[in-house]
């Protein structure tokens, strides 16, 4: 008896031991003090405020003490040009807020914080290649994911207080052999029109060269294309409120640095079999504001403008700067 009562004090302890471990290596939520420079000109040296359809408001370059801070992927607000959230590519959750001046313009951003990703057992992501989120959706509290080079669509409870593991993952549709390592769902956005989640790879190219894209929910569900226009890739889409796909693209070249560009997805191009395609409403170079833009979100203010929000990613390097930009869409 004293030897099985000697043994299930050894096995109470163990689990003690390993339950301890288990709370130790779950992440702790860091709060990170953001500086924000304002970013008054979108074109540089120039004041003009309309490029196309859209009206520049303002933006913000963002810096911090915190070697967290940076290679922001992708975001939405959570309360309309305020509190939002965002994952970075590192394997980071991020929230915070934007705040506002008296005349509606971007002026900082405050309680931010980012915690990163856990696995099943609740323990931090370390590898980046298994928390490489690219893609995010929000609706009815569920943060859906696009995760690159291993690839899935994964939701998540939103908790800022405690963002547990994914629930469960959902069928892209998309073969996966088709979807390349480094570029694979870049865009996941909520089509009320389409009746459910639709996603849109950064660079996953068929046979004609046109952009492996999936509607993924609904009676419409199937996968479709989106024609590939120049040398750019998808970084992020969101819908507007007439059904089209407002489109976030890139390019980089050693010849002209990054390039950014806007395009506008029509409706009735994304379906089934199809090939969609829209025209551009804004393509910019390094003479403007921008960096490695990789995050949208399309959201109404008070005054029922139809906001579009930007942010960079800056890859972590001394090169690049984590930016947020906002314009007004006119016009829609």
């Amino acid at each position: 008896m004293r030897h099985i009562a000697c043994a299930a004090l050894a096995a109470l302890a163990l689990s003690t031991t390993l339950t301890a471990s288990s709370r130790a290596e779950q992440p702790a939520i860091e709060r990170i003090e953001i500086s924000a420079r304002p970013i008054a000109r979108f074109q540089i040296g120039l004041d003009e405020k309309m490029f196309g359809p859209l009206e520049f408001v303002g933006g913000l370059e963002l810096t911090s003490s915190s070697r967290n801070l940076g290679a922001l992927s992708a975001f939405r607000f959570l309360k309309p040009g305020s509190d939002f959230i965002g994952v970075a590519d590192t394997g980071f959750w991020f929230f915070g807020r934007i705040t506002r001046d008296g005349t509606s313009r971007p002026a900082g951003v405050e309680n931010f914080s980012m915690v990163q990703m856990v696995d099943a057992s609740g323990s931090a992501i370390e590898k980046k290649w298994m928390a490489d989120a690219e893609g995010l959706a929000v609706r009815d509290g569920i943060a859906t994911v696009g995760f690159e080079r291993t690839h899935r669509v994964a939701q998540f409870r939103i908790d800022p207080a405690n963002m547990g593991p994914s629930f469960g993952e959902l069928d892209f549709l998309v073969p996966r052999n088709e979807l390349r390592q480094n570029r694979g769902f870049e865009t996941i956005a909520y089509s009320a029109e389409k009746g459910g989640l639709v996603v849109v790879s950064e660079k996953s190219l068929d046979p004609a060269g046109n952009i492996f894209a999936a509607i993924i929910e609904g009676p419409q569900k199937g996968v479709f294309t989106v024609k590939r226009d120049g040398e750019f890739d998808i970084t992020d889409g969101a819908f507007l409120p007439g059904g089209d796909l407002l489109l976030l693209e890139r390019s980089f070249s050693m010849a002209s640095g990054v390039k950014m560009r806007l395009r506008r997805i029509a409706s009735d191009s994304i379906a089934r079999g199809k090939v969609a395609d829209g025209q551009v409403l804004l393509e910019a170079n390094m003479g403007y504001q921008i960096d490695n833009m990789e995050g949208l979100d399309v959201w109404q203010r008070g005054d029922g403008a139809l906001m579009v929000s930007l942010i960079s990613d800056d890859n972590h390097s001394i090169l690049q700067r984590n930016l947020y930009l906002e314009f007004i869409l006119h016009g829609d």
